[in-house]
């Protein structure tokens, strides 16, 4: 009688996780046949394969040999010279790649099996969603080692690991031409005719009128707010996101690198509505306040307005995986603001000094703006030399440890109050707003009401609004 050989149980989960490793990598070599046979037979089908896989890289084809030969018939192509098997032999025979491609014999093969050059567009197709599925896996592949690598903090992994699926898009885009090397000017003309019939673009809304006017900004600027401390530099922020989120209904985050949730929200409750700051913050509000809050509270409550305060502070790339997050979610803000840029912590890179912290920060800033989109509002500190001089007026020289913030936004806007200085100056309750630097308009002063005792200011014509 024989006895059944003993077997170890089957572990499920075990096998799958080995199958999934021993996996072939998506591709199609019959596609990449049809492709290189289909252009080494007709001129045309070689403009309409470059149209679709681009220039030759080394991710688009599975075989290597098959790269090499796509990359020689792209080059005769782009010299106006003949690619048929003939000449196509010639020059790897020159570069003493031929035989490593399988020699004369593969090139005529790849035209004896593809009896017409007419779909080899279609099969580029399916090489390019192949290569492309294959960079997902190796994108998957390098996420799960970030996971596995201990000496990776857990937030610094899950930001590379956003980075790395989120980079995948630009790599896909290969098609049209969105940097302009090819795109005629009869085609950028008919767009820029289109956008102007669109209607009026007016910018992004501003509390402050003369200021929406003169700086018409839009997505992708950095736009700096500079002043000294107590300028009003984190009111000035706060208002312009006030008034995107509770007057047009526009998602707006706030972040804020000095002051606690609680001083953030005594802030916006003093200037939204108009209770005094002294009386907030001593938890003093009577009948009257209590009422106004109320009022106020439906406006806050239903307005899309995001305000963050990141426990130990938030560096460029941590604001960039948070944006990448909200954007995968579709939930990106219309506008963001940080308050303050000088103390957004450096990356773990080295700088040689603090000038160079602070320009990598400022640059990383603007990358952002241009990466998602938005505007992106920055305060910014002024240097002590403004207290020092006869006009204490500030000037863009006075930004504090760093040039690179004035070369990298696209506005700076210094605020100036006389009473600062002098508090019983005729000018007393006046902020002006320099902008000292517009890349899309004027320079000038606007002037608004200033009323720090609501952490707000208004427009003079509107002492009552936001």
């Amino acid at each position: 009688m024989s006895v059944p050989s003993q077997t170890r149980p089957r572990d499920d989960s075990a096998s799958e996780e080995e199958a999934a490793f021993e996996r072939v990598p998506p591709q199609d070599l019959d596609a990449e046949q049809a492709v290189l046979g289909g252009m080494l037979l007709s001129k045309d089908a070689i403009t309409d394969v470059v149209g679709v896989l681009g220039a030759p890289r080394p991710d688009v084809f599975y075989r290597p040999a098959h790269e090499t030969i796509y990359r020689q018939i792209h080059e005769l192509w782009a010299a106006g010279e003949p690619a048929d098997p003939i000449t196509v032999a010639a020059e790897l025979t020159a570069r003493g790649e031929l035989a490593r491609v399988g020699g004369a014999a593969y090139l005529h093969t790849l035209v004896q099996n593809t009896p017409t050059a007419a779909n080899a567009d279609y099969y580029a197709q399916i090489v390019l969603e192949t290569s492309q599925l294959r960079l997902v896996v190796q994108a998957g592949t390098r996420v799960a080692q970030m996971g596995y690598a201990h000496h990776t903090e857990a937030r610094q992994a899950l930001d590379s690991a956003a980075a790395e699926l989120m980079g995948l898009s630009a790599r896909f885009d290969i098609g049209p031409d969105p940097d302009g090397w090819d795109t005629p000017m009869d085609d950028l003309l008919s767009d820029w005719e289109d956008d102007q019939a669109s209607g009026p673009k007016p910018g992004l809304p501003m509390p402050y009128a003369d200021l929406g006017e003169m700086l018409g900004t839009e997505a992708g600027h950095l736009v700096v707010v500079a002043g000294r401390p107590g300028m009003g530099k984190s009111v000035v922020l706060l208002d312009l996101i006030r008034h995107l989120a509770v007057v047009h209904d526009k998602p707006a985050a706030f972040v804020s690198l000095e002051m606690m949730r609680r001083q953030l929200m005594n802030r916006l409750i003093a200037a939204e509505a108009a209770i005094p700051m002294h009386i907030v913050r001593k938890h003093q509000m009577g009948r009257d306040e209590w009422t106004r809050y109320h009022g106020a509270r439906g406006r806050l409550a239903s307005a899309p307005l995001r305000l963050v305060v990141p426990p130990g502070g938030i560096t460029v790339s941590q604001i960039r995986g948070r944006l990448r997050k909200w954007a995968i979610e579709d939930r990106l803000p219309s506008a963001l603001a940080v308050d303050y840029l000088q103390i957004v912590k450096p990356e773990a890179i080295r700088y040689s000094n603090r000038t160079g912290e602070v320009d990598a920060i400022a640059r990383g800033l603007k990358e952002i703006a241009l990466e998602f989109g938005i505007p992106l509002f920055a305060a910014a500190q002024l240097s002590r030399q403004t207290t020092s001089r006869e006009s204490k007026v500030p000037v863009l020289s006075d930004l504090r440890e760093s040039g690179e913030i004035e070369q990298a936004a696209d506005a700076v806007v210094l605020l100036h109050r006389e009473d600062y200085y002098e508090p019983e100056h005729a000018r007393a309750g006046e902020l002006d707003l320099i902008v000292a630097k517009n890349r899309n308009g004027a320079t000038g002063t606007c002037s608004v009401a200033w009323q720090g005792r609501f952490s707000r200011a208004v427009d003079f014509e509107q002492p009552n609004s936001l």
